[in-house]
């Protein structure tokens, strides 16, 4: 029986997320073009995006989701904000953090309708995995957008990891917030690996969800390391604050 309300619930929302997200773009795409000959960090749009994917989440009694140290991000100032990650849900729960930053993302995403047009309305930063010429782009355009003053957030895991297990880093959110003296937050959650089957679409009942923004690693703490030092030392952080969460 409570496979059967879990399958219709499913539906349920899938179809409300679908119908939503044209109605959503709709708005979006108004927001754009009354915004953009002002707002050219496009903050304005990002906040309205954040509100539609957080909804989700907000909206949905089988994800009950409490985020901690929110105002740890200082508003004005410029960070490299690092999130492990469980779940293509992250995406929506980190919209939950209401503070502008542009998304490190893999090309895929940006191919997905309405989700990847949005993407590129707001300037999120594109990255083809396993390009070192997107490598290379991707440092350009993410040193370009921190100098103007645009927080960048991304998985340094690259991808999803196996249950609630950290995965290696890679080292380019490191050689990011080196090379432009960019503060780093770092961004620890927990249980959204659990709320859907990896591939599939029935929700697995009822999860808690958990984030915990840390206090930011001012640039002068790291200033003399290098991005593959500086790599380890937060990952091991990263680590340490995950089993408090775990734990707390």
């Amino acid at each position: 029986m409570k496979r059967i309300l879990l399958i219709i619930f499913s539906f349920i929302f899938w179809l409300w997320f679908i119908i939503t997200n044209i109605l959503m773009f709709a708005i979006a795409f108004v927001i754009w073009i009354l915004t953009l000959p002002f707002d050219r960090k496009l903050a304005i749009l990002h906040q309205f995006s954040s509100f539609w994917g957080y909804s989700y989440i907000w909206l949905n009694p089988l994800w009950p989701t409490t985020i901690s140290g929110r105002y740890n991000i200082k508003r004005g100032k410029t960070y490299v904000i690092l999130s492990n990650h469980q779940s293509m849900l992250d995406i929506l729960v980190l919209y939950g953090l209401f503070r502008p930053y542009k998304w490190v993302s893999k090309k895929e995403n940006f191919k997905i309708p309405i989700i990847g047009w949005l993407m590129r309305l707001n300037r999120y930063v594109e990255i083809d995995r396993g390009s070192k010429e997107s490598y290379r782009k991707l440092l350009a355009t993410t040193g370009n957008l921190l100098q103007k003053g645009n927080s960048i957030l991304m998985f340094p895991e690259g991808t999803r990891g196996p249950g609630g297990n950290i995965q290696h880093f890679k080292d380019g959110a490191f050689r990011m917030a080196i090379d432009n003296q960019a503060n780093i937050i770092l961004v620890v959650l927990d249980g959204t690996g659990l709320t859907i089957p990896r591939g599939g679409v029935i929700m697995s009942g009822r999860k808690r969800i958990r984030v915990k923004i840390c206090q930011e690693i001012p640039f002068e703490s790291f200033m003399n390391k290098s991005a593959k030092e500086l790599m380890a030392e937060i990952r091991e952080m990263m680590l340490i604050e995950y089993n408090r969460l775990l734990t707390g």
